[in-house]
């Protein structure tokens, strides 16, 4: 079902972007729908309309939008539309989320609510742990030189200025006038880092609630360790991602913020290609995406 009419004061628009995942979509908007505090409405941008979702969409028990996409927008497309058709309706928050994903219990939405109010925050993000390992992140998260792998290692209550998105991100309607909507031309990989690299810029409080968490696939396995795993270099096993990866961290070094970061990206990915991979040619190929990022040449692989 949808609808045209304003939101009420206060409410919650779930955004779900998805293609070609049917079942895993029907997990998510399950365990959405099921909040202690439920969303008012949920948008799901659909960009694999050769498989529709229509009907899980439609049955998830809480009134839907759903956006067919004929033209693949990849997960940057995708929220920026489904961000923007949120804002349009009247949503006062925004709680942003891939097909594979879902909150790990009921409370995970009010919970964030909650924290969001009681701190000012203008987003709140829960631990993004591993489906299959939910004590373990699903992503390694990087603080100083050392590596975070366990949510335990994060914290008891609440990290400021850390969060991942976009997975079970909730962010105010009035964050999204000061940093925008994801960039399109990213296509996906990279644009929830770019998002995260204007929250740091606009000085809004922000950061991750430890209290909950969003069960998600491991990610953890592209991330190949060197130096006696002191460092990590991020490998993704096929070339399209690889494509994208590596084009789109380009991009993102060049940009103020990250471009510190970026004079280390040589120097650590050359040690990872030619001293642990010892791969030269692999080298040769992220040089050359990499540049193709700085230059912003955003053609599609």
């Amino acid at each position: 079902m949808s609808t045209a009419a304003q939101l009420p004061p206060g409410s919650v628009v779930a955004v779900v972007v998805t293609r070609h995942r049917r079942a895993l979509l029907a997990d998510s908007l399950k365990m959405i729908a099921a909040q202690n505090r439920p969303p008012e409405h949920v948008v799901v941008v659909d960009n694999g309309p050769d498989d529709p979702a229509r009907d899980i969409v439609e049955s998830c028990g809480v009134p839907t939008t759903y956006l067919v996409s004929h033209r693949n927008l990849g997960g940057a497309g995708g929220f920026a539309l489904g961000m923007l058709h949120a804002l349009a309706m009247g949503a006062d928050w925004l709680w942003l989320a891939d097909d594979d994903g879902r909150p790990a219990d009921e409370s995970v939405l009010g919970t964030l609510l909650d924290v969001a109010e009681k701190r000012g925050l203008a987003e709140v993000s829960p631990v993004v742990t591993n489906i299959e390992a939910p004590d373990k992140l699903a992503f390694p998260l990087r603080r100083g030189l050392t590596w975070k792998r366990t949510a335990g290692e994060l914290g008891q209550d609440f990290l400021p200025g850390i969060a991942s998105l976009f997975n079970g991100a909730l962010f105010r309607a009035d964050t999204l006038d000061v940093v925008g909507v994801p960039d399109y031309r990213l296509f996906f990989r990279g644009d929830e880092v770019e998002v995260h690299r204007r929250l740091v810029r606009s000085g809004l409080p922000f950061g991750t609630c430890l209290t909950v968490s969003y069960l998600h696939p491991d990610g953890s396995d592209e991330f190949k360790p060197m130096l006696g795993g002191r460092f990590h270099a991020q490998d993704p096993d096929n070339a399209i991602k690889r494509y994208y990866t590596y084009r789109n961290r380009g991009y993102l070094m060049s940009q103020p913020g990250m471009r510190k970061i970026g004079m280390l990206e040589v120097l650590r990915f050359g040690m990872y290609f030619l001293g642990t991979k010892r791969d030269p040619k692999a080298f040769v190929e992220w040089l050359k995406l990499v540049r193709k990022g700085r230059q912003e040449k955003f053609f599609r692989a």
